[in-house]
């Protein structure tokens, strides 16, 4: 099922439709097969690794560490993949994400900056005080901010999305090459260099649980404050002009999605660095067999995107290699086919309708 095209009708039959509907039996099936794919995961991820838990001695701390890692991962991937449920239903594309806007980039430049002011402004207890590890979260977070208030104010028409789309690639290309040059300072003092890199790249490699709690409170509000604009977002499939004869505040209604979308892409950033595919393959993947009700979508795209990352920092973990290998590169080599796979059959069932 695409985006674009679903008529006023379609996108008010989607809002009522029972949970006996066939989007609704898959959904069910959906919740049964990722819940029992996240117990796997679960298990293994805390029972695997390089050392092992048979002594006892290491055995919580261990357990403690690679709980942490898995919290992260599963907060990475369900912000992701809410952020890309958002941006698709808002742009009525299915090939979007939250890159389209500048927000990831602006996010990770937050994040480099975060790192070089830590390292060469200040000692190890942070700015003014602040702890080390609020600082990469604050950075990101401040990132995405400023990226989403250059969107706004550079589009003066609340409702031109191809200026939008314009915009965030502009802002994309200035916050990657500022964060290029962020990266070739950082290359001065070893140690910064190789964390900035490694940011860059996207891992979860020295999470803790201090990094999990400061960043769960971005991503969990900006989940549940999607879910909550699920319906208008339902109604401006069927076009902005027909949305507002229904009442619906479309301005006010875009604005607060950017600003969502922005928040989640900043916690993900901020536990992950440069996770790609996951905000555009989860979402693409799912709403083809759930249908456009994004109340119904961004929860099962919340379960899927978690599964997804964890399993792949699982793997990342796991994976035969000198060091360990970025979780980035692995979401990248399984996304990018999977999602060209997905998009081939995409086509042939629109040529075949």
């Amino acid at each position: 099922m695409t985006i674009q095209g679903v008529g006023a009708e379609g996108a008010a039959r989607a809002l009522d439709e029972p949970a006996t509907s066939r989007p609704g039996r898959r959904a069910l099936v959906a919740y049964a097969v990722l819940l029992a794919l996240l117990a796997a995961v679960v298990a293994a991820s805390l029972a695997l690794g390089a050392a092992s838990l048979s002594d006892a001695s290491l055995r919580a701390t261990l357990l403690t560490l690679r709980a942490a890692r898995l919290g992260a991962a599963l907060l990475v991937g369900a912000a992701l993949a809410v952020g890309g449920v958002v941006v698709q239903g808002l742009f009525r594309n299915p090939l979007a994400e939250p890159s389209v806007l500048g927000t990831t980039a602006g996010a990770a430049l937050g994040g480099k900056i975060a790192l070089l002011v830590v390292e060469l402004a200040v000692a190890e207890r942070g700015i003014r005080g602040l702890p080390p590890e609020m600082v990469l979260p604050a950075g990101c977070l401040a990132g995405a901010i400023v990226s989403l208030g250059l969107v706004l104010v550079l589009v003066r028409a609340p409702g031109d999305l191809l200026s939008i789309l314009l915009v965030g690639f502009l802002l994309s290309s200035l916050f990657l090459s500022l964060g290029s040059l962020a990266t070739s300072l950082a290359q001065e003092r070893w140690e910064l260099g190789r964390a900035v890199v490694a940011f860059a790249l996207g891992g979860l490699s020295g999470t803790s649980p201090r990094h999990v709690g400061l960043a769960a409170p971005l991503v969990l509000t900006g989940v549940v404050a999607a879910w909550f604009w699920g319906k208008p977002l339902d109604l401006l499939l069927s076009g902005e002009e027909e949305a507002a004869s229904l009442g619906v505040d479309v301005p006010l209604v875009r604005r607060f999605c950017i600003l969502w979308i922005a928040v989640l892409t900043a916690g993900a950033v901020a536990l992950g660095g440069n996770v790609a595919f996951v905000g555009l393959l989860v979402p693409h993947a799912l709403r083809p067999l759930l249908g456009v009700d994004h109340r119904r979508l961004i929860p099962v795209a919340a379960l899927g995107g978690a599964v997804f990352v964890a399993a792949c920092d699982l793997a990342a973990r796991l994976l035969p290699a000198r060091g360990e290998v970025p979780l980035g590169v692995i979401t990248g080599l399984i996304g990018a086919p999977a999602f060209l796979v997905l998009l081939a059959r995409s086509q042939r069932e629109a040529e075949r309708a």
